[in-house]
């Protein structure tokens, strides 16, 4: 599955939490994020500078644009999430270990690997 492929899936599939995603479709959404999110933080600079900014310090805490791209992507980047748990044949609510510090990590090498090779309880292998 390539970049644009992976893309259009899963804004295609914006809220579906049924179904497998495998590796592919899942590391070229992030990759979608981190750029969207660049690309909006440029945005912001170069249409408000400074005054985009809310600084607590040196933190950022507000820029309008990687805002609303934030939320955009929320509901679809969860919805990968689960997907992709359950090409390793794990329940969605897995996805919840993330929000615990080591969990993060945990999560992060988990989805490095290829999910369950043929058919399992949340439908057919995507890659098969």
């Amino acid at each position: 599955m390539g970049f644009t492929q992976a893309i259009s899936s899963v804004l295609g599939r914006y809220a579906t939490f049924q179904g497998r995603a495998p590796r592919s479709e899942y590391w070229w959404f992030v990759l979608f994020m981190v750029l969207a999110n660049w690309v909006a933080g440029i945005v912001d600079t170069l249409t408000f500078g400074d005054y985009s900014l809310w600084r607590y310090g040196d933190a950022h805490l507000f820029t309008p644009f990687t805002s609303l791209v934030g939320l955009a992507l929320l509901i679809p980047s969860i919805a990968v999430g689960v997907r992709r748990f359950h090409d390793m044949d794990r329940t969605g609510w897995w996805l919840l270990l993330a929000f615990t510090g080591i969990g993060t990590i945990i999560v992060f090498f988990w989805f490095m690997f290829r999910g369950t090779q043929g058919p399992n309880r949340f439908g057919p292998d995507p890659l098969g």
